[in-house]
């Protein structure tokens, strides 16, 4: 059988290279049942292909670029991927070969250890440019994981932009409406103007000073004298077309900063130029707190790629909408009871507390009976905590320390909900549940209470129990209880 394939995708890729550059490295490749002909009028390479196993991707060869991508545990998997691939691409692609769930969150990050900086790759950016750009002696490394606090802003940006940093540009001589704040980034007639203090590295200095500086949509600026935004008094610091924003990782250890809610300016500087990236090209800013160091990174974020994020965000959802699937959301999930004739929504907490400690109880003496047929024994009550049946949850992650803790939920977003579950290091014997809220990393000690010879687990002094782990997440996941705020995202890690 003779197939006939065009390689347009090729020529479109390498529309910029010498075509009569390309063909010697493909003539490699052949074998002699390959032939070649030329399409005259568009100008198309022809492959003719008459072997029996078709290789398609031989044609490809010439265009395809290995990376090595590394997750959670440092450990790295190399994939063969298009010279034009996008982040989202790379992302979509481990999502189906790890079988993760796909709610949008999953990231890739560049991380540059030499220089201990890494900012997340907007899902339309070319990996390949990423990569090209990091420099050839730069320990450069992309690494996969969750990030819930990447569009965030796009659904609470109050979170995100304090009131006393953001006032309308001078260009409009207008006021900002705090409800459309994202849409006015999005315009380029309008820009709201982010301003505030910030602490600034000296060039080939260990001091760092503070100024008053200010965004603007031409680039960002300080104030040479107070908080004046006289355009005398300003001096340009930066400007993002060809520049990106990193976060600086252990900024007081490598940089001297003042605060850990360091980020900076690197710029895309050509590897003709240069063979490598040092932190002489970063220009080093400090905040004081980590609400202020958002708000400056997700400002740069829209001013930068505008309303390109706002696709990004947006087409994973449309994509929902034209899919047949049911999608669970976290207001879809509601306590309802099939006792009667008729089912109903359980409104009352108290009532819905009830029922699931007895639903639990139920279950777990039913797990305990089916377990007792198979060899274990069930007799006595000493055996039911030990079924651990938490251990296999993604939200419970073992021995971690509070300071390993703290670094993943950072890593995948502080906002709103993002929580894990451990092991005490203190007490052995009980768990932590570890929880973001207000951008900031709260932990609660989950004590175990025997009642008449049950165990129990409890947050709140043994006023509220269930009989797992499971039941307690899954509980305060529709209720907030003693909690600030409802679980809403776990961290997760997975093995590539």
């Amino acid at each position: 059988m003779t197939l006939l394939y065009p390689v347009r995708r090729v020529l479109s890729v390498c529309q910029q290279r010498d075509i009569s550059a390309l063909c010697p490295s493909i003539q490699f490749l052949w074998g002699p049942a390959w032939k070649r002909s030329v399409c005259c009028k568009s100008g198309d390479f022809i492959w003719r292909v008459t072997s029996r196993e078709v290789r398609w991707y031989f044609l490809f060869l010439a265009v395809l670029e290995v990376i090595k991508v590394y997750d959670e545990n440092n450990t790295s998997k190399a994939v063969e991927v298009p010279i034009d691939v996008t982040a989202r691409d790379v992302c979509q692609l481990f999502v189906l070969k790890n079988h993760c769930i796909d709610d949008h969150s999953w990231t890739l990050i560049d991380h540059l250890t030499q220089l201990g900086i890494e900012r997340t790759i907007e899902d339309h950016e070319d990996v390949m440019d990423v990569v090209s750009g990091s420099g050839m002696d730069t320990d450069s490394r992309l690494y996969f994981r969750k990030n819930y606090a990447k569009y965030e802003f796009f659904k609470k940006p109050l979170d995100f932009f304090p009131d006393q940093m953001v006032s309308i540009s001078t260009e409009t001589n207008g006021i900002v409406d705090h409800s459309e704040l994202i849409e006015t980034f999005l315009k380029s007639s309008t820009c709201p103007e982010i301003h505030g203090y910030l602490h600034v590295k000296e060039q080939s200095k260990k001091s760092w000073k503070k100024f008053y500086f200010v965004l603007r949509r031409s680039g960002l600026y300080f104030s040479t004298k107070g908080t004046s935004k006289e355009p005398r008094h300003l001096q340009f610091f930066a400007d993002f077309t060809d520049s990106d924003i990193y976060t600086v990782l252990s900024a007081k250890k490598m940089y001297g900063a003042p605060t850990e809610f360091a980020f900076c300016v690197k710029y895309n500087i050509s590897l003709q130029a240069t063979k490598c990236s040092s932190a002489r090209d970063l220009k080093l800013l400090c905040a004081d707190d980590e609400q202020t160091k958002t708000c400056w990174i997700t400002a740069i974020r829209l001013l930068k790629f505008g309303m390109q994020l706002y696709q990004n965000f947006i087409q994973p959802h449309q994509k929902q909408k034209a899919s047949p699937m049911r999608s669970i959301s976290e207001n879809s999930l509601v306590a309802m009871d099939f006792s009667g004739q008729k089912t109903r929504v359980i409104e009352n907490p108290s009532e819905a507390l009830s029922v699931a400690v007895e639903e639990g109880l139920s279950w777990r003496r039913k797990s305990c009976h089916r377990l007792s047929g198979h060899g274990i024994p069930s007799s006595t009550q000493s055996s039911v905590p030990n079924l651990a049946i938490h251990l296999a949850q993604p939200w419970f992650h073992g021995k971690l320390s509070r300071e390993e803790a703290q670094h993943l939920i950072i890593q995948q977003g502080l906002i709103d909900g993002v929580f894990l579950l451990r092991e005490s290091q203190s007490n052995p014997k009980t768990f932590v549940l570890s929880l973001c809220h207000m951008q900031k990393i709260k932990h609660f000690q989950i004590l175990p209470v025997d009642d008449e010879g049950e165990l129990f687990y409890t947050l709140d002094d043994g006023q509220t129990r269930f009989t797992d782990l499971i039941q307690l997440v899954e509980f305060y996941q529709l209720n907030r209880g003693t909690l600030p705020c409802r679980l809403k995202h776990h961290c997760t890690r997975i093995t590539l």
